[in-house]
Formats: C-alpha cells, structure tokens, sequence
C-alpha cells in the first residue's frame, strides 16, 4: 500500500521532533503542519493539540516523528524517536527521516496490526509531497467556511479532492499565531517560526493600533464637526472653496484618512485591499512631500525661487505687452477696425499695467508666502502640488479676466448676429415656446436690423481674433494646471499595494479575486432563485 504525506518545505531544516498533523482517510495521505522539538512533555503536547482542535475543528494528533541527523551525536536519537510511537499511538505511524550531509530522505509509515497480535506490523510506502505552507495558507485555494445553504453540497463535493488538504492547512491558522511574546511550553517550527523576533513588534504594534486609530479617528472627527459649521457656509466661503484645488484635495486627504484610520473592521478582502492601498498611497504622498521640503530648505532654494519669481511675472507681462500692440496693428496682414482695435488694445494694456503693479506691490511678501508653500508639503506632494496649481491660477489670472472678456464679447456678437439674420428671413425666437416663429416686421425695423448687422459683421473679425488669442492662452495655462492635477490623480488613486503584490507575492491576490467571484455567484443565484 502507498501512503501520501504533506510535507512542508519551512520543516525541511528543522530539529527532530514529531510530526504534528492530520490523518485523512479518504485521501490515504497524511497532512503535517508542524514539527514539536525537544524537550517537551507528552501531556503538554496533548493539551495543545486538544486546544487547536476545539478552535479550528480539525482533529490534529502525533502522526509520526521527524529525525534530521545532522551532527554525529544525534545518530542515536533516532532509536528514541521510534519508541515515542507507544506514547502518541497512531495508526499508520510516520517515520521521516533526512540523513547528515545527503539529499536523501527514508521515508516508511507503520500498520500495527492490531493489540491482539503483538509485535506484529507492516510497512508502506511512503511518496513525500512538499508544498509551500505560507501560499497554500494565503491563496485560499481551500472552500469558504461559510458558504450559503445552496452551495453546501458543493464544497462537500469539490472537498473531496485535493481541496481537503488546503483546507486542513486553512484551518489550523490557530496552530501558526506566533504573534505573542513567548512560545509557550510546546516548542515548534512551522512558516512563521522563523518570524519570532518580528513578532514581537507585531504584537507591539496591534496593541498600539486600537488607541492610535481611536485618538486620529477623535481628532478627524472634530476638523470635520469644525469643517461643518455653518459659519464656512457664509457667501463666499462655499464658491471660492470649490475653486481651489487645495480645499478639494484636503477634503479627499479627510475621508481618505477616515477610511483607513477607521475602528470598524473590513468586511470584505477587496475593502481591506482598498484600504491598504490608500495607506500606502499616503504613505507616499507624504515621502514625496518631506523629499521636497528637504529639497526646498536646502541651499536657500526658496530665496532663490523668489528672487527668480518676480523677473518671470515681469517677462511675462512684457510678452503680452508685444502681443497686444502687435494686435494693434496689423497681426498677419489683416485689416482690423481700428477704432475697436484700438479701445481693445488698450482696455487690455491698462489691466497688464494693473497687474504688474501688483506684483511688485506683493514682493516683499513672496518669500514669505514660498517659505508656507514648502512647509505645507510636510502634508504630502499632492498638497504641494496642489497649492501650487491654485498659485499658478492667481498669478495667470489677468489672461482668464482677458479670456473672459474675448468670450463675452464674442458670444454678445454671435447672439446679435442670429437674432439679425432671423430678422431678415422673417423670424423670430419665441421665449415662451422655446422656438423660432414667423413675424411681420415694419421698414423702420428692418432699416435699423440692416444697419445693426452690417455693423456687427464688420467688428466680427477684430473680436473673433482677441477672442481666439486669448483663447490659447487660456488654453495653455488650463493644460498646465491639467498636467498638475494628473499627477495628483495618479497618486490618489494608483493602486501600489496591489502592484507589489502582484510582482512580489502574486498569490495573495487571490484573496480578492475569490472573494469576489464567490459574491458574484452568490448573487447571481439568488437573482436566478
């Protein structure tokens, strides 16, 4: 007869001990979870093994004993190690073996036949199976413990299979918690052995994790009550906090926040992973923007971008300045109404010199202003970025008061061309039936409508081209702010744990995949009950 055993490849290098596991019948195989070293005492390893099994439910015993010869002196432990089998009766007893200084393992499982004939057994053979116990633990390849009543008959079925031993290793997690400060009487190796130390700090940080979470949860809770209040409600507080990207962003950073550091329990694998990744997106958000401050403090590089600033605000003004007279004039060949030209050009010069005189009215204050720019980047990149977008909006704002004119000026002239032409063929626009009816119109109408288009054709090429100028200024200055608000797109939402996951340890995103392909089954049964 040929025997099955599980073997787990983190015991391959153990010290003797036995063979803690589980015996599965249908399968003719044998399932081994842990090796219990010496010294240990029989009743406390019993113990032990009677805890694991009322938590998990699965019935774990001594399945045979593990010798791993790797020095002289323990060549002689393996005649002990066989008489350990009267003590942990088993029924077939494992005896592995791995020999000192070889590949080679001796592997045979013992039938006593019965009580009745003594001294009288046989041998089987053994094929050892290795596996991975950390994946097969954390891939969830095993069936739900809790399924719906429809699906019992199916995960009895596919248990069956090769299944059961997944589950066996799923449900003895209670034998692998190595997350407290001793080991206990009962010594033993398994994939979290060699995390003993580190455990220690785990343990340390699950106990620090409840009152850090409860005192960030209190403090989000009062910047949100204070963010409520009615007084930011005030006109107008609300329009001009939904037009800087700073407030829209802090408000994401809040429920972001309030999410993670949130008491409540995931209830679902793919809410833990979402919450992982928004922490680990903060984590470095917040990395990115140190990196910066240091960036911007060192070398007194924020003098520097001040001293720079007001030159560029001046180039920048004395650009548009050329642009306008060149306006002015004859921009390409074309013959523009003067007299609009003219009112125009200078409409526009007047707001520049308006603008430049501010500038250099707020220079002694940039510096100032820079310096709280960099320190607000201790909040995460995506602040600082933020912050600069809306500073790029106030210090571009004379081209948005130039585009808005255009546009209004435009769209003025296009409307009063429309209603002019429906006067011609007749028309005329209904407001309360929101079409365009017939109309009769007198001469003196139809004279001073004539007089009104011809007029408003003749201005129409000196507006459109204002209008198309400023236009891709805005434009330009739209797609700037557009790259900025990319990138603080990308680091919101870039999902980074799952991307490590996925190229340092793929198998545990089988966790989320599972758990919502079992959703959508579920769900798919009961719309079909």
């Amino acid at each position: 007869m040929v025997l099955k055993a599980f073997f787990p490849t983190c015991c391959t290098s153990a010290d003797s001990g036995l063979l803690v596991g589980r015996w599965v019948p249908e399968q003719n195989s044998a399932v081994v979870l842990a090796v219990v070293h010496f010294p240990f005492i029989p009743i406390q390893v019993k113990e032990l093994l009677a805890q694991v099994q009322q938590a998990s439910q699965v019935g774990l015993a001594v399945v045979g004993t593990w010798c791993h010869r790797q020095q002289e002196s323990e060549e002689s432990l393996g005649h002990f190690l066989e008489g350990l089998g009267t003590i942990f009766s088993h029924n077939p007893w494992l005896q592995l073996c791995r020999e000192r200084g070889s590949k080679f393992w001796s592997c045979k499982a013992t039938h006593h036949q019965g009580p009745g004939i003594a001294g009288v057994s046989r041998e089987d053979h053994v094929i050892l199976i290795f596996y991975d116990q950390r994946k097969v633990l954390l891939s969830y390849l095993h069936p739900p413990t809790i399924l719906p009543d429809g699906q019992a008959r199916d995960a009895t079925a596919s248990s069956e299979g090769l299944a059961a031993i997944f589950d066996t290793v799923s449900r003895s997690e209670v034998l692998f918690c190595k997350d407290q400060f001793d080991e206990g009487p009962v010594r033993l190796s398994h994939w979290q052995s060699e995390g003993v130390e580190a455990s220690i700090f785990m343990e340390l940080a699950k106990q620090a994790s409840g009152p850090v979470c409860l005192l960030v949860t209190c403090l989000l809770s009062l910047v949100s009550a204070a963010s409520a209040c009615r007084l930011w409600k005030l006109w107008p507080l609300p329009f001009i906090a939904s037009k800087l990207s700073t407030c829209e962003q802090l408000h994401h950073r809040l429920e972001h926040l309030t999410l993670v550091f949130s008491t409540q329990k995931a209830q679902s694998p793919a809410q833990l992973m979402r919450k992982a990744n928004m922490l680990v997106s903060m984590l470095l958000d917040v990395a990115l923007g140190l990196t910066l401050l240091s960036w911007l403090h060192s070398n007194n590089r924020i003098g520097q971008l001040a001293d720079a600033l007001i030159p560029m605000a001046d180039h920048v003004a004395e650009e548009l300045q050329h642009l306008l007279q060149w306006l002015m004039g004859a921009p390409a060949g074309l013959k523009m109404n003067r007299a609009l030209d003219q009112v125009l050009g200078r409409f526009f010069l007047y707001h520049i010199h308006l603008w430049i005189s501010y500038i250099h009215l707020m220079s002694p204050f940039i510096e100032r202003i820079l310096w709280h720019v960099g320190l607000s980047a201790c909040l995460g990149l995506t602040v600082a970025l933020s912050i600069l977008s809306d500073i790029l909006a106030l210090l571009t704002f004379h081209i948005y008061c130039f585009y808005v004119y255009g546009a209004r000026l435009y769209c003025l002239k296009i409307c009063g061309l429309s209603s002019l032409w429906r006067l011609f063929r007749g028309k005329k626009w209904n407001v309360l039936r929101q079409r365009v009816d017939s109309c009769s119109y007198d001469l003196d109408q139809l004279f001073i409508g004539t007089l009104l288009f011809t007029i408003l054709v003749f201005l129409l090429p000196t507006t459109a081209l204002y209008y198309l100028v400023f236009t891709l200024l805005r434009l330009l200055v739209v797609t700037v702010q557009g790259l900025i608000h990319l990138l603080v797109d990308l680091i919101n939402s870039l999902p980074l744990y799952s991307l490590g996951l996925r190229l340092c340890r793929p198998y545990r995103l089988a966790v989320a995949v599972e758990s919502r392909t079992f959703a959508q089954s579920y769900f798919h049964r009961a719309a079909e009950l």
